[in-house]
């Protein structure tokens, strides 16, 4: 059963945040993510959960990670400034595998930038923003509805894998206000515990350890440091070093089939786009108003791991069109993946790219 709702943005990911079972925020309010954080502090208290404003990003970051430890879904809302602050504690939470959400609602930058206004220039700060060879999981949302879905779906991948994951949205998909359907339910993925009496960071196949609870009667040594499997540092060793970031990463980067999540419009195009977020609705109109089915689209709901392989569903395509509200930075990943040419379509000062202007750049490739 489903009901429907008429949410704005932020509304309907704080809501499936809560639908997952999220139990604890840490924030600090900043345009223009400020609506998930309201809405937090008025709902979480009523299912039993706590909110708690932190002084600073830098310590809502490291709330939410001391919260997954005592087994609750925790997250944090931000956008550009507060993410660039959060960086040194995301590494940490790769580092000791602790699954958290952190959503990011795109604004213009560098710096103070613009903060009513909406971007995607933080998607590659999201993927290599923390120091070290790193892998991250990232939703993108194109509508409110996906905005309750994909945020409910990133706690369930951050358990699964044992890492932050990130729900990074813009400031338009955040504010806007659509009818949606809200489930009675989602489908929640627990985290696996750790068995008893084995090793805190010894994992099998898939690269993911049990999780040991805080509380629950486990002995574990929790640390940035690079550590052996016992958890115990070792961060001189070449060895151990060398075995745990590949595993890190190769947790990650082993399962993009298995985390993909895209949509394939007009396979047999020859002009593609590929577009995440917001710019995907204006993608969709302009495929549906050029009706030709000689132009494509290929729109990503997980970013990263960025899905290459979902590039060869388009056998015949003579150029990819990447529209972003950025210089090209998703566009630049496409090009590596690729021997057909790939065209970035940027746009920046907040303004989305209209259907009109999009379908005119499709037909000069055509």
């Amino acid at each position: 059963m489903t009901r429907l709702e008429f949410w704005q943005g932020n509304t309907a990911c704080a809501e499936g945040a809560l639908a997952a079972g999220c139990r604890f925020f840490g924030g600090y309010p900043i345009t223009p993510s400020t609506e998930v954080a309201e809405h937090m502090a008025r709902r979480l208290p009523k299912v039993g959960g706590v909110f708690v404003q932190m002084e600073d990003e830098l310590a809502s970051i490291a709330s939410i990670i001391g919260a997954s430890w005592t087994g609750k879904r925790s997250m944090t809302a931000t956008s550009g400034p507060g993410f660039s602050l959060m960086m040194e504690n995301i590494g940490y939470g790769i580092m000791t595998e602790t699954p958290c959400v952190v959503v990011n609602v795109q604004r213009g930058g560098p710096s103070t930038g613009q903060p009513t206004r909406a971007s995607q220039g933080d998607m590659m700060q999201c993927r290599f923003g923390s120091h070290g060879d790193i892998a991250v999981i990232a939703v993108s949302p194109g509508s409110v509805q996906e905005m309750y879905e994909l945020t409910a779906k990133a706690f369930n991948l951050a358990d699964r894998y044992r890492v932050p994951t990130f729900v990074m949205t813009d400031e338009i998909i955040a504010h806007m206000r659509e009818r949606i359907e809200v489930p009675d339910a989602v489908e929640i993925v627990e985290r696996r515990p750790l068995e008893k009496g084995a090793l805190p960071y010894a994992a099998g196949e898939d690269g993911v350890p049990g999780f040991p609870t805080f509380g629950q009667g486990y002995g574990v040594h929790v640390t940035g440091l690079t550590h052996d499997e016992r958890g115990y540092p070792s961060s001189t060793d070449p060895h151990v070093h060398d075995k745990l970031v590949r595993r890190l990463v190769g947790k990650v980067e082993g399962a993009r089939r298995e985390m993909a999540d895209y949509e394939v419009i007009n396979p047999d195009a020859e002009v593609v786009f590929v577009s995440y977020g917001s710019p995907g609705r204006s993608v969709k109109q302009a495929v549906r108003d050029m009706d030709d089915e000689r132009v494509g689209s290929l729109r990503l709901r997980v970013v990263w791991p960025f899905p290459d392989f979902a590039l060869n569903e388009f056998k015949n395509a003579r150029v990819f069109l990447v529209p972003e509200l950025n210089l090209g930075q998703i566009a630049r990943e496409v090009a590596s993946h690729t021997a057909v040419p790939v065209v970035p379509v940027p746009e920046l000062g907040g303004e989305l790219h209209t259907p009109a202007r999009l379908a005119k750049t499709a037909e000069e490739y055509l």
